[in-house]
C-alpha cells in the first residue's frame, strides 16, 4: 500500500483527530498489511439521495457509495475506485493497470466508535467536512455527511463529543482498545438503526411543507446600508477610524530570535523601535474598536429610526440632545436613554417657569387673559417690520414671516391647569354659580378654560392652579403674629431680587420675621421635604430642628404651612 494514503500519515484537523478503525490493507500481490483506515480523499462532489458523497464506479458506474469499493493506489490513478465485480474480472479503464498496480480495499465503518448514534463513517465525514468547510459551516458540514444529519445535529455533536471532552481534542474514547461500544451495539443492529433513520426522515422530508425559497444574501458591500460606507456582513467601515494605522506595520518582520543582543540578553534598539510602534499601533486598535462598541452598543446604525425620532423633537431639544451625546462613551444604550430623557424633561421645566414668571410680569390674573396674551404676542412677532413714509424702498421690501417660538408639549402639560387633590371633592359638587374667581397666582398655559374640569394635580406656591374655590370654603387669612422688640422689614425688589417667587402671603410672613426670600425658600424646601418622608405629617420639634434659627421664629413658620395645607400638624 502506498504510505501517502496511511491515515497515520496524513494530515488531518488540527481540532480533533481521525477515529482509529481496524481495517486491513491488501496489495496486488496478496500481501496483507495491518493499518488504520483514514480519511480518503473524494474523486467527486456528488451528493446522492441520502445527502453526503457519492461514490462512482470508474468501469461500470455502479454506485458503490454503501458497499465496499476497491482504491487503486498507485501515483498514475488518481481517486480511481472499482467495484467489487469489476475488480474481480479485472475490468480496467484509463491508465489503471490491474496487474502491477497496488490497491486498497475501503470498506463500510457503520459502527458506534464514540456514541451509540453516530458511526465511524460519519465521524470521518464530519470531520473531513469540517477541514474542507470549516467550523462554523453547519449546513455544509451536514450536507457531507449525508444521513438526512441536520446542521444543530451536527454541531451538537461536534461540540459534546470533540470539544467538551475531558481528553480535548481527542473524544472520550479515543483509544484504539477501547471496544466497548462496538460489543454493546452489534454491527447489523447499528446498521439497521441507521437504515430505519434514514427512511423516516425520508419519508418526513417528503410530507414536509416546501420550504421557502432561500434569498441570495446581501453583499456586504458599502452600498447595502443605510448608513453609507458601512458593510454589515463584515461588520466594518469602509473608512475606519485611523484607517492609516496598518500602514505603520504593514512590512514590519520579526523572526525568532531577532533582536536580542547575545551578549547583554536585552532588546537590541531597532527591536525596542519596533515594539514600541506595535504598542502604538495596538493602542489605535483598541480606540477603534472602543468606537465601533459605542456605535453597536446605542444603535447609531439605525439611521432612518433615530432621525425620525430627531424630527419630532423642538430645536432646543435637538440641540441638548446632542450636546449630552459625548456622555454615551461612558454609559450603556438604558442609562444614556434615561439621562436625555432627564435633560429634556429638566429643559421643559424650566420653560415652563420661564413662561409663568413672564405671565406674573405682565399682570396676568387668569387663564383666558394668558391666552389672549399669548395669541396676540405671536401676531406681534409675525408683523412685519414698520417702514416710514419716505423709504424709497420700503414698497418692494418683502417681508420674512417670523416663525412662531416652539413649545415643547413637554412643557404644555407641565402648565396645564390641575386641581388640587383636597378641592377636587368639593368643586364635583358644587354649583357652577357658586364658583369665584380664585385670587391672583402663578397660572398655567393659555390653552386651558379657567372654568375647565377640575382634575388631580399639586399646588403652586401653596395655591391651586386657577382652581376656584367656593366662597364659603375660603380660608381666612393668616396673620402674622409680630416679633417683639423688632419692626417689620421692607422688601422690595430692590433690597430682595427672589421676592417675585413668594406669595403674597409669604412676603408678608418673611416681611414680620425679618427674613430675606432665599433663606426663607431654602427653609420651605427643606420643611416639605422632612415631611413628605412621614408622609405629609411634621412635629413642631422636628421643623424647630430643620429650620435652625430662632425658636420663635421657626414656630411662626410652621403654623404658617400648617394653615396653609403644604404640611399636618403631628
Amino acid at each position: 500500500m502506498d504510505p501517502g494514503l496511511n491515515p497515520r500519515k496524513r494530515k488531518t484537523s488540527p481540532i480533533a483527530g481521525s477515529p482509529p478503525l481496524g481495517n486491513e490493507d491488501r496489495d496486488s500481490s496478496g500481501e496483507s498489511s495491518s493499518g488504520d483506515m483514514g480519511v480518503i480523499k473524494r474523486k467527486n462532489i456528488v451528493k446522492g439521495n441520502e445527502g453526503g458523497l457519492k461514490y462512482i464506479c470508474d468501469v461500470c458506474s455502479a454506485d458503490i457509495t454503501s458497499t465496499v469499493r476497491i482504491r487503486c493506489a498507485h501515483s498514475a490513478c488518481s481517486d480511481y475506485d472499482l467495484c467489487v465485480p469489476c475488480f474481480s474480472k479485472g475490468d480496467t479503464s484509463r491508465d489503471h493497470d490491474p496487474i502491477t498496480h497496488p490497491f486498497s480495499v475501503i470498506e463500510q465503518h457503520s459502527i458506534p466508535i464514540y456514541t451509540r448514534d453516530w458511526g465511524a463513517d460519519e465521524e470521518l465525514l464530519l470531520l473531513e467536512g469540517l477541514e474542507v468547510y470549516g467550523i462554523g459551516s453547519w449546513s455544509d458540514v451536514a450536507d457531507h455527511v449525508g444521513g438526512f444529519r441536520t446542521k444543530e445535529e451536527v454541531c451538537d455533536h461536534y461540540i459534546n463529543t470533540y470539544i467538551e471532552s475531558s481528553k480535548f481534542p481527542l473524544p472520550e474514547n479515543a483509544d484504539p482498545k477501547d471496544l466497548s461500544l462496538v460489543e454493546e451495539i452489534p454491527r447489523e443492529n447499528f446498521q439497521a438503526r441507521k437504515k430505519r433513520r434514514i427512511e423516516e426522515r425520508k419519508e418526513a422530508a417528503k410530507t414536509a411543507a416546501p420550504a421557502t425559497p432561500r434569498q441570495k444574501p446581501t453583499a456586504s458591500v458599502p452600498a447595502c446600508h443605510e448608513v453609507q460606507g458601512y458593510m454589515p456582513g463584515r461588520l466594518e467601515f469602509e473608512t475606519e477610524w485611523q484607517n492609516e494605522a496598518e500602514e505603520a506595520v504593514q512590512h514590519m518582520q520579526f523572526d525568532p530570535g531577532d533582536g536580542i543582543n547575545p551578549r547583554t540578553g536585552g532588546l537590541e534598539p531597532e527591536m525596542e523601535l519596533k515594539m514600541l510602534v506595535m504598542n502604538i499601533y495596538n493602542g489605535r486598535l483598541t480606540a477603534r474598536a472602543d468606537r465601533k462598541k459605542v456605535i453597536f452598543e446605542h444603535e447609531l446604525l439605525q439611521y432612518r429610526r433615530n432621525n425620525n425620532s430627531d424630527k419630532k423633537r423642538t430645536k432646543e431639544e435637538r440641540d441638548l440632545h446632542n450636546k449630552a451625546k459625548p456622555f454615551a462613551r461612558m454609559m450603556n444604550h438604558q442609562d444614556f436613554e434615561n439621562f436625555t430623557v432627564n435633560l429634556e424633561y429638566e429643559h421643559n421645566l424650566r420653560q415652563a417657569i420661564s413662561q409663568l414668571q413672564d405671565w406674573r410680569q405682565m399682570r396676568i390674573g387668569d387663564l383666558k387673559t394668558g391666552e389672549k396674551y399669548e395669541q396676540e404676542k405671536q401676531i406681534r412677532a409675525q408683523r412685519p417690520a414698520p417702514t416710514g413714509a419716505f423709504d424709497r424702498i420700503g414698497g418692494v421690501r418683502i417681508p420674512k414671516a417670523t416663525p412662531p417660538v416652539e413649545i415643547p408639549s413637554a412643557t404644555t402639560a407641565l402648565t396645564a391647569p390641575e386641581l388640587p387633590e383636597r378641592l377636587k371633592t368639593n368643586h364635583l359638587h358644587a354649583p357652577s354659580s357658586s364658583l369665584a374667581q380664585p385670587p391672583i397666582t402663578s397660572t398655567s398655559h393659555p390653552s386651558s378654560h379657567p372654568t375647565s374640569t377640575p382634575t388631580k394635580g399639586p399646588l403652586t406656591n401653596g395655591n391651586t392652579n386657577i382652581a376656584p374655590t367656593p366662597p364659603s370654603q375660603l380660608k381666612p387669612k393668616y396673620s402674622v403674629p409680630a416679633l417683639n422688640g423688632t419692626v417689620p422689614l421692607k422688601l422690595a425688589n430692590e433690597n430682595a431680587t427672589d421676592l417675585h417667587l413668594l406669595t403674597k402671603e409669604e412676603a408678608d410672613l418673611c416681611s414680620a420675621l425679618r427674613l430675606m426670600p432665599k433663606p426663607y425658600l431654602v427653609i420651605k424646601e427643606g420643611l416639605i421635604k422632612e415631611a413628605m418622608k412621614s408622609g405629609g405629617g411634621l412635629k413642631r420639634k422636628s421643623a424647630k430642628e430643620v429650620c435652625k434659627i430662632d425658636p420663635s421664629k421657626s414656630t411662626r413658620i410652621f403654623d404658617f404651612f400648617v394653615h396653609s395645607g403644604w404640611i399636618q400638624k403631628v
